[in-house]
């Protein structure tokens, strides 16, 4: 099946190419250092709360793979670590499954693996015509879901020579889904960011959360340049180099689709430093998914120790900030710069108050 066969080869690209996109924007981001923090480091809870759910930190596992069974063991790699540590994660769209049913156990593993984690659905914004509430119902059941993610991932629909890019309606599909799905819809970009109008008309359609999914993190449009090489594209492939590092800086998308609903920062994440300037900016959560890849086609122990580290880190920063909580963490003073605070300033936000607090 099409399908199927494309998740494998997007998972082979990704541990075998560089696929990141450049610019984050978390580069531009500081913390005024505390030599008197006056705090105890062994007292600092990272523990936190998304959409009624209790986690040991504000990290969770992004939605990566399923639907090829050799999916199944990385699945259940990251949903063992996510179990362990008290944690989320998401699982990859589940279009192969709602296709062929035969596939459901490769997303299923995840709650198999996971019995208490928060574990989100997923399913792609260009397929929702294809799709009846019943079906979206289908993909919560199958993995028992907490919450459902819809991804919006135009840009790659854009590269693909199969891609989908009617994208007419979609923000009226996005409503019926929120109002009918029996579990909180989260809306999340991959990899090309949102922009504050975009977020608005999110929140109006009443999604319960948004996952920025910025720049900076894997670049879709660069795993499309190699699949493009696989089937000798010359035109998708000169499209995905094209647009290998379009969009909005995950920094930057975090001011932008800050408006009052749960946000998760997700687009290159790479270390728990990364965690604390993305709470600082106003997310209250954060997700990775490229640095686990590798670790997950090994061991869960090895997804466990690496994301392990995140949390250190993010315990360092917020002993260095004097910050308790990651609430206490959201509220301490940056020092935004470079062109991150330019891009901040052109659109009008007011990057000088988050040095204020």
């Amino acid at each position: 099946m099409v399908t199927s066969k494309r998740k494998m080869e997007h998972l082979d690209i990704c541990t075998r190419e560089n696929v990141e996109s450049k610019g984050s924007g978390f580069e531009d981001i500081e913390f005024i250092h505390r030599c008197l923090p006056e705090i105890n480091k062994s007292e600092i809870s990272t523990s936190t709360t998304f959409l009624g759910h209790r986690f040991n930190a504000p990290l969770m596992i992004a939605s990566m793979t399923g639907g090829h069974p050799c999916t199944m063991e990385v699945n259940a790699n990251l949903a063992m670590a996510a179990e362990e540590l008290g944690l989320g994660m998401g699982v990859g769209s589940q279009r192969a499954a709602l296709e062929d049913p035969k596939l459901e156990d490769t997303y299923r593993i995840v709650r198999d693996k996971a019995p208490h984690a928060f574990i989100y659905g997923n399913i792609g914004a260009p397929q929702l015509s294809e799709y009846t509430i019943e079906d979206i119902e289908r993909a919560v059941s199958m993995i028992d879901a907490d919450a459902m993610a819809i991804h919006l991932n135009f840009l790659q629909e854009a590269i693909q020579p199969e891609g989908e890019v009617d994208a007419r309606g979609i923000i009226d599909r996005i409503a019926a889904i929120a109002e009918g799905l029996s579990v909180p819809v989260i809306v999340k970009e991959s990899g090309a960011g949102i922009c504050h109008g975009d977020a608005y008309m999110l929140k109006k359609a009443g999604v319960a959360a948004l996952d920025v999914g910025g720049r900076g993190g894997t670049s879709w449009a660069g795993v499309e340049v190699f699949r493009a090489r696989m089937e000798q594209d010359s035109i998708s492939e000169h499209l995905g180099i094209k647009f290998w590092d379009w969009g909005i800086p995950t920094a930057v998308s975090i001011v932008e689709a800050d408006i009052g609903l749960p946000l998760i920062a997700t687009g290159g994440i790479r270390d728990g430093v990364m965690v604390a300037k993305a709470l600082a900016l106003g997310a209250s959560m954060s997700s990775v998914a490229l640095p686990l890849v590798s670790a997950a086609r090994i061991s869960s122990e090895k997804v466990k120790r690496t994301l392990e580290l995140y949390i250190e880190e993010l315990k360092a920063v917020m002993f260095l900030t004097g910050s308790r909580t990651p609430e206490e963490i959201r509220r301490a003073p940056i020092i935004i710069s470079g062109k991150t605070r330019d891009a901040l300033e052109a659109r009008g936000f007011n990057w000088k108050a988050f040095a204020q607090r």
